[in-house]
């Protein structure tokens, strides 16, 4: 009954960790009322050995820099976009334009200034489009950091929306701090249901007469990951918001999107993805809480058709999500889970970020530098941060203060008075 986790690094970081099952949890959670059915008990998580991320397909070790950048880097993301999200079927389109619909007044008692912009992709009103709510701080220097949220820029709503109470007191939380906030109607990209696909984008780009995407053609968050990098093609350009400065960020299904987001496009300084669990950032041959068969089932829009196939046989996979970590090397990346979600797999999350550690090493990067998971409230880190909190799926005030603090200390802000955690 032990779990067995290889963790395949080089020098010094190569080790063989064993964890006892009790040593992990004495016994599985007592869950909460209608919990998912799955597996629960760290003793019956199966033996499995995870792809080496400085070694080659074809064997070969990688052992600089230029070596990652180059060969092994692409390799990954290829391999994650023929086997998990689905090829990307277009880069920023020609003709792609924006424009200011709206410019509200002075928002939080004056204290943030806010414009709404909608993104029309091949440069017409009539063709596809998303809109943007940009939230920045009214006195503070310009231009400014800014976190771009994924999703939350729709009808409002308890988990976002323009006017909603969670744009309100999450405008604030970053004002306060001297951050903007960016926030999209992914909707307008795709619906996040079975139907979306004939009114998305991907049938927009899709071959005349497709009907539905090829087996290793972009899914729901390939389609979405690829409209966060639209809105930073317009952010790049806003002389009030600090380019170099712009952070992704996600919650559960969206904290997928930031992850696929930030590890392709290296223009996002810094990732941020919360709960995101399988198919986000947690280990899925652990097989604990949730699945490939189950996400694939629930939602196989989200990903190419591709990876469904590997319901039954997880570990022909040729990636796992630290691999996914890894990519976004040698930036900032930060993970965030909660004490209760199980169906998250959180310790799975813990366990992607140690073995995308070699590759911050690689460059001179320290990552999480801990050897265990560390108790609830703890967050822990350098340029991997992590932190596993009380409570249940979401996000909540406790989260953000750590990602703003853990964005202040890799941005050289100072740091927030008093004691934010």
């Amino acid at each position: 009954g032990a779990a067995w986790i290889r963790f395949s690094m080089e020098t010094p970081f190569r080790l063989l960790l064993v964890f006892a099952a009790g040593a992990l949890r004495a016994e599985p959670p007592v869950l909460p009322p209608n919990y998912p059915a799955a597996q629960y008990d760290e003793a019956k998580v199966p033996r499995y050995s995870l792809p080496d991320p400085l070694v080659l397909l074809d064997g070969t070790k990688v052992t600089d820099v230029k070596t990652w950048r180059e060969k092994r880097r692409p390799e990954i993301l290829r391999l994650f976009a023929t086997d998990v999200y689905g090829r990307t079927m277009v880069s920023r389109p020609e003709g792609m334009t924006w424009a200011t619909i709206a410019t509200e007044p002075p928002a939080l008692d004056g204290a943030a200034v806010r414009r709404d912009v909608t993104i029309y992709f091949v440069g017409k009103t009539d063709g596809p489009k998303m809109d943007l709510r940009v939230t920045l701080p009214a006195r503070t220097a310009r231009p400014v950091p800014v976190f771009l949220m994924a999703g939350g820029g729709g009808p409002p709503g308890p988990f976002g929306g323009r006017g909603s109470a969670w744009e309100e007191k999450t405008s604030r939380t970053l004002i306060d701090r001297g951050y903007g906030l960016v926030t999209c109607d992914l909707a307008m990209v795709e619906a996040d249901h079975r139907d979306g696909y004939a009114k998305s984008v991907r049938a927009f780009f899709a071959a005349p007469g497709q009907k539905e995407p090829g087996p290793d053609e972009w899914g729901a968050i390939g389609a979405w990951a690829w409209a966060l990098s639209r809105a930073m093609d317009y952010l790049v350009t806003a002389p009030d918001v600090d380019a170099g400065k712009v952070c992704v960020i996600g919650v559960s299904r969206y904290g997928k999107v930031a992850m696929w987001a930030g590890a392709q496009d290296e223009r996002f300084a810094i990732v941020f993805s919360c709960v995101s669990g399988c198919g986000g950032a947690t280990i899925v041959r652990r097989q604990f809480g949730e699945t490939i068969a189950s996400i694939t089932n629930f939602a196989p829009y989200w990903f190419d058709r591709n990876f469904k196939s590997y319901a039954g046989r997880v570990n022909d996979l040729p990636v796992d999500w630290h691999l996914l970590i890894a990519a976004v090397a040698p930036r900032p990346i930060y993970l965030s889970t909660a004490e209760r979600d199980y169906w998250n797999d959180q310790r799975g999350q813990f366990i992607a970020a140690r073995n995308a550690e070699p590759v911050y090493a690689l460059f001179g990067k320290r990552g999480l530098g801990v050897q265990e998971m560390p108790p609830v409230d703890t967050p822990v880190g350098d340029t991997i941060g992590f932190h596993l909190r009380q409570g249940s799926h979401g996000l909540n005030d406790y989260d953000w203060w750590q990602f703003l603090d853990f964005a202040d200390r890799h941005f050289g802000r100072a740091p927030a008075p008093g004691n934010s955690n």
